[in-house]
């Protein structure tokens, strides 16, 4: 019989099977403004090209700008201009659409010297209120010094669903608010430094190789750095990490509810051979699992929270700064 001839309980009855047999939906992609397309079946063949033409809202409260980039890998570097931080980059999953580029600290410059860590950036945002979803920025310069997949200057931004490939410092949040939210983080030496504040909300963190996961360089009087919060730390094979050192004596990095494999050391934490850090870093834990998490080998200067002060770091009173932003809230 065919769908046109059941009656209507039954044809919606059946509708909901193959639904239900099909899995849970990716969230639907917003109207878009403009579509990316590496084949040429969008308005433009480069993300930047769309960022370019993204609108200056004269009302900073205005609805984001959203790009739609289509599957495919984006060989370019992406930056965002501070006036063009209203924008909103969809892609159509991490897996298949991909943005990268390989320049790493050690290559010269127009000078003939090396670049530098902060010029190695594969994306590069220094617009507040931005939001990526379902794309991975990579740097795929390889184990070969510095070489940043992502750098942040910008205020509240948001990534959900996004991958971040590289191997040292992959990700700079050098100052500002971000979110993350479902992503994946991957490295080996200090792949998510930086001195802003930042929330990891059930993110996976993996190591490629031996190594330390942050480098926090949190401002004196801060009140908060890196929170990660109900994810999971894995890694490649016989790899064992730190989960941070302080880049500068002030860092502050918790870890909440996460699921720790082998592949973190016993002691947890490193002084970078700055003993006088050990006494003003704040790196802390609560609730963590797996064989990496194990409190009893942890560095003395590390703290253990208790279940009020790791309940009190929720994104919204780590992230909420003066306006009260909660980008994990309704």
């Amino acid at each position: 019989m065919s769908a046109a001839g059941l009656l209507p309980g039954r044809r919606a009855w059946c509708v909901a099977l193959v639904l239900a047999a099909a899995g849970p939906r990716a969230p639907a992609a917003p109207p878009a403004d403009a579509v990316v397309a590496a084949d040429g079946s969008g308005q433009y063949t480069s993300l930047q090209e769309a960022i370019n033409a993204a609108p200056v809202p004269a009302d900073p409260a205005a609805p984001r700008w959203v790009i739609h980039v289509k599957a495919g890998t984006y060989r370019e570097r992406v930056y965002v201009q501070r006036e063009r931080g209203r924008v909103r980059v969809v892609g159509e999953g991490a897996a298949t659409t991909v943005v990268t580029y390989g320049l790493h600290a050690n290559l010269p410059g127009p000078d003939g010297r090396p670049i530098g860590t902060f010029r190695t950036p594969t994306v590069q945002i220094d617009g507040d209120g931005m939001v990526w979803e379902d794309i991975t920025l990579a740097n795929d310069a390889g184990p070969v010094g510095q070489a940043l997949a992502l750098r942040v200057d910008a205020d509240r931004v948001v990534f959900r669903r996004c991958r971040f490939l590289g191997w040292q410092d992959t990700v700079l949040l050098n100052r500002g608010r971000q979110y993350f939210a479902d992503c994946h983080l991957e490295g080996h030496v200090d792949f998510i430094f930086g001195g802003a504040t930042a929330y990891f909300d059930r993110c996976r963190i993996h190591c490629r190789r031996d190594g330390y996961i942050t480098a926090a360089s949190t401002p004196a009087g801060a009140a908060h750095g890196f929170v990660f919060a109900d994810g999971r730390i894995t890694g490649e094979p016989g790899v064992r990490t730190y989960l941070g050192r302080p880049w500068r004596d002030f860092a502050r990095t918790v870890f909440l509810r996460t699921e720790m494999a082998a592949v973190v050391r016993p002691e947890g934490w490193h002084n970078w051979n700055k003993p006088g850090a050990e006494r003003t870093a704040f790196y802390a834990e609560f609730g963590s699992t797996g064989p990496g998490a194990a409190a009893s080998g942890r560095v003395p200067w590390a703290r253990s929270l208790t279940a009020a002060e790791a309940a009190a770091l929720t994104p919204a009173a780590v992230l909420a700064g003066a306006d009260g932003w909660d980008p994990a809230g309704p």
